[in-house]
């Protein structure tokens, strides 16, 4: 299945990917030589010399939550699979709120994730193109002009615990580029199996450190079409 991108995904998706509760942007720009679309407008609200690095200094411990405080549905746990994807890939049905890690003909890992409203329509293939641990965010700027808490991190928060982007994240790209889709943690476990975000699937903080483990980049992804 080759990317396909609809026109309402790329328009709202390329402006806002990557939310933490209602907007936010994942950002590599220093990594690929991609600038925010919303900051390329206006200098003023970006200076890439202040951009922090691209993952924390510090690698935090993961601070897991109880999974009681999650449904059932949406916690780890090996499931019978029937899709035709190989041994070892990734694939994200955004539609049942479920990410699959394939083990082997018949059977995945199956784990609970949140969904974006905007990116909603985004549908393909990719393949994991970089992976980070403790990433930064950067605001776009529509968030910055009415945010005072986002505007103080204009040029970039750095990775950590209180980050949007969670404790480790992985880059999709499709063709040799940065599709602007992520797969990332989350500090707000309570948004797993729905959709709050603006673009991109958000994991608790310990299942998706536990995966970025388990997958290689170059590992195949594929994000079927959501229905709902």
């Amino acid at each position: 299945m080759g990317l396909n991108v609809s026109r309402r995904g790329l328009i709202g998706g390329l402006a806002v990917l990557c939310a933490s509760g209602a907007e936010a942007l994942a950002d590599e720009g220093a990594v690929q030589g991609i600038r925010p679309a919303s900051f390329v407008a206006d200098e003023q609200y970006f200076d890439p010399a202040l951009l922090p690095p691209p993952e924390a200094e510090t690698d935090f411990p993961v601070t897991p939550i109880d999974p009681s405080s999650i449904p059932e549905r949406f916690r780890p746990q090996l499931v019978d699979f029937d899709g035709p994807e190989d041994c070892g890939s990734l694939v994200v049905d955004p539609g049942e709120r479920l990410l699959y890690q394939v083990l082997f003909r018949g059977q995945a890992r199956r784990y609970g994730v949140g969904v974006g409203r905007a990116g909603f329509a985004w549908s393909g293939s990719a393949k994991i193109g970089m992976k980070r641990r403790w990433p930064r965010w950067v605001p776009p700027r529509e968030m910055v002009d009415r945010d005072q808490n986002a505007r103080k991190w204009v040029n970039g928060q750095p990775g950590g615990p209180t980050n949007p982007l969670g404790s480790r994240a992985l880059y999709l790209f499709a063709g040799g580029k940065d599709t602007l889709y992520r797969i990332h943690g989350t500090n707000e476990p309570h948004t797993i199996g729905k959709a709050v975000s603006s673009g991109c699937i958000r994991m608790l903080n310990q299942d998706v450190a536990e995966l970025f483990e388990n997958v290689n980049v170059d590992t195949p992804v594929t994000v079927r079409a959501a229905t709902g």
